[in-house]
């Protein structure tokens, strides 16, 4: 809470000298202008721009993004509507266009945090506390000043109202108060989660004067005031969504924002279908355009805008895990309860025979949530640190999965592999069901094994339509249910499903979104990513040997045995992954030669002069 203005004047004094000395139990923190999650900032304090923007960057112009689907709110930080908030508000992909946070990623590192509303930060050794000095130059949209109190106000809403992420983190913020005019401090409950002081540096900060605190957790469509480069434009739910350049942005020439924001309007366009979409693409109607799709990336792109240069194909490297893509089965249901029943399933997804026949064999099966980097399991023998992180759960990771010769089931590719169907079956045997006709049957309910695959496009429709052909060659019924995008996200928020496809990206330095998808205490809780319903005390504990550990090393180990514990426990069907991202645009956009790490960067690229 505030400095009382009615304390007597010694107090205050008294205070002021106190406010000097080190914080009880940590060493003297100095303010500095980055933050690591583990070790020290890569950039030094004076860096002049990050290494994947260009400060030259031209300005003006419009760039266009497509989408497919609607939106129904303007708030991306509440459950009501926020799976369905306009993009490019607070958008991964597109930018934090209209609100803006304390500090900000550079995406060339594995988990670093750079100065943004606030200029400096100070952290004691044990993070059990932070402290932000705002940049006093800093506005929101409407000219005030972004205050301590606006930093304070955002903690406390999001915490008491926000998402479920949001109220775990700030929840275990013990004390807020302001210190002096521009800084706020902050202590925590505990010293256990090294990661909280930068999940806070990423809070989005509200204006306290313009924000309807009655009706935040409701979704509006009314346009909403933020310090970002970017005011609300247009707002048409179903067809656009625009964002233009706010002319007075306070954090144009600040070297974290030097070649970013680059277009004077940004135009998000909304489509029924991606087939639609596409075909807008190649007229030219929005200007670049993410392809997922081997098929069409091979195929597809035959227009003449192509063959005469107007539209480039590019593919982009990255250095970060490629994640999880896979069919989820919610063990909240009770034929997904028993292991082996999700084990078989797994196995019995064609992945050779999927790859050839509709991708060109361009895909690469998952195996690991964090495929392709230094925190996957695959191929790696668990360490003694990881055994001794184990030990507490005996028999929660399965041998092969311990001794890194763990691989997902492999087929001969032909459709109807009988090996691989016969494992399966066994496995499905063992859990208490038999082959009873054309039909698997529980022989102690007596029920049939019949789930629902819930999706969202005619893209997982393909898929699923030929996982559910294998599965009834051993008795298994998968209904396929494909609904429209705001159907098939309240039925996901409210874990109304079997099954579901989808993803779990993940970066170098996984943390606490990893709780928000697999811990007991997110199991239950409407809108957590914990789609899966997973209750398993070794994922708990290790998902808090991961905030805590204080080497880089300790954490690769820690999450390398949170990696095997769920490979073990058979929560997804896993599928598949690019090994790079492709995109397509049009020449008269242009981006910097240099990418991150973490790919391409959307809030880097300007309008070309071709």
């Amino acid at each position: 809470m505030p400095i009382g203005t009615l304390w007597p004047k010694a107090a205050i004094l008294a205070f002021a000298v106190f406010a000097t000395l080190p914080y009880a139990g940590t060493a003297l923190a100095e303010p500095r202008h980055g933050l690591a999650m583990h070790g020290e900032p890569k950039l030094p304090a004076d860096f002049d721009h990050l290494p994947y923007a260009d400060p030259a960057a031209p300005k003006g112009g419009r760039i266009t993004y497509a989408f497919v689907g609607s939106y129904d709110s303007l708030n991306p930080f509440i459950v009501k509507g926020a799976e369905t908030t306009a993009r490019g508000i607070w958008d991964v992909s597109l930018g934090n266009n209209v609100f803006e946070a304390l500090m900000t990623r550079n995406r060339d590192e594995a988990f670093t945090l750079y100065g943004l509303l606030a200029e400096s930060v100070e952290v004691p050794d044990d993070r059990s506390s932070i402290t932000f000095n705002l940049n006093p130059k800093a506005r929101f949209s409407d000219g005030k000043p972004v205050t301590p109190e606006d930093v304070i106000f955002t903690l406390e809403i999001l915490r008491d109202k926000g998402r479920p992420n949001y109220r775990s983190w700030y929840s275990k913020v013990k004390t807020i108060e302001k210190v002096g005019e521009y800084g706020v401090h902050m202590t925590f409950a505990d010293g256990a989660d090294r990661e909280l002081p930068l999940l806070i540096g990423l809070m989005p900060i509200l204006p306290k004067h313009a924000t309807d605190v009655e009706n935040f957790d409701r979704s509006t469509l009314k346009p909403l005031i933020g310090s970002g480069p970017y005011l609300m434009g247009d707002i048409k739910p179903g067809e656009r969504f625009t964002l233009k350049r706010d002319p007075n942005y306070w954090g144009k020439d600040l070297p974290i924002k030097r070649g970013f924001d680059n277009f004077d309007e940004i135009r998000i366009d909304y489509y029924r279908s991606r087939s639609s979409m596409f075909e807008a693409f190649k007229k030219g109607l929005y200007d670049v355009n993410a392809e997922a799709d081997p098929a069409t990336w091979r195929s597809g792109y035959d227009f003449p805008a192509v063959a005469d240069g107007r539209v480039v194909k590019e593919s982009f490297e990255t250095g970060v895990p490629k994640g999880m893509l896979g069919f989820a089965m919610n063990t909240r249901r009770p034929i997904f309860e028993d292991v082996r029943v999700r084990q078989a399933l797994a196995s019995l997804l064609d992945f050779e025979w999927l790859d050839k026949n509709l991708f060109f064999g361009v895909y690469q099966r998952n195996a690991s949530y964090f495929e392709g980097s230094e925190l996957s399991s695959i191929g790696i023998p668990a360490s003694d640190k990881e055994k001794a992180l184990l030990v507490e759960f005996p028999g929660v990771v399965e041998p092969d999965v311990l001794d890194g010769t763990y691989r997902p089931a492999k087929s001969d590719g032909t459709g109807g592999d009988r090996k691989l169907l016969r494992s399966a079956l066994d496995l499905l045997q063992s859990a208490g069901y038999e082959l009873k006709g054309n039909t698997l049957i529980n022989t102690a309910t007596g029920q049939p094994l019949a789930f629902e695959l819930l999706l969202k496009d005619r893209e997982q429709e393909r898929v699923g339509l030929a996982y559910a052909r294998t599965l009834s060659r051993v008795g298994i019924k998968a209904t396929i249910r494909t609904v429209d995008s705001a159907q098939y996200e309240r039925r996901v928020q409210e874990f109304d499903f079997d099954m579901i496809m989808t993803s779990w990206p993940s970066s170098l330095s996984p943390g606490n979104e990893q709780n928000f998808r697999w811990s007991s205490t997110q199991a239950d809780v409407t809108g957590s990513y914990n789609y899966v319903g997973a209750k398993s005390p070794a994922i708990d504990a290790l998902l808090k040997d991961i905030l805590s550990a204080e080497k880089r090393e300790d954490f690769i180990e820690s999450v390398r045995a949170l990696d095997r514990v769920l490979i073990s426990q058979h929560y997804v069907v896993p599928l598949y992954y690019l090994p790079e991202q492709w995109v397509a645009r049009w020449t008269r956009v242009g981006h910097p030669e240099k990418q991150a790490i973490a790919g391409y960067t959307y809030p880097t690229w300007y309008q070309s002069a071709n």
